[in-house]
């Protein structure tokens, strides 16, 4: 949902299988820095090999480049992992949600081969 300058990105914290619930504390959404959040809709062993991935490369551009990654480009870094596995895909289906330059909220989601489309705004 995106506001003025603002926006919000819930989930639930079920983790199941079929009928039978494992877990209810299961994390969905995780903070990659203070301007953006990750949301993976996945199986749980996806989503945390795909979050792992996707911080290991983030933080391999923050030493490179010494600042924090745009929403935009964490979006396309996102893109590109996924359209990578394009043949043995990760079966997710990722939201990032951020404040770009100017606090002005970006929202952006993508299929399992990485086509991103980005949340009018």
């Amino acid at each position: 949902m995106v506001g003025k300058n603002c926006f919000a990105i819930a989930s639930d914290r079920r983790l199941g299988v079929q009928l039978q619930t494992i877990a209810i504390d299961f994390q969905r959404i995780s903070k990659i820095h203070d301007r953006f959040f990750l949301g993976l809709s996945a199986l749980a062993t996806v989503a945390q090999t795909l979050y792992q991935r996707l911080v290991f490369r983030h933080e391999l551009y923050q030493l490179r480049e010494e600042r924090d990654m745009k929403s935009e480009t964490f979006a396309n870094l996102v893109s590109a992992i996924l359209y990578e596995k394009r043949f043995g895909s990760y079966y997710c289906q990722p939201v990032i949600a951020g404040l770009g330059d100017e606090d002005k909220p970006f929202i952006c989601t993508m299929d399992s081969s990485g086509v991103a489309r980005e949340a009018a705004t």
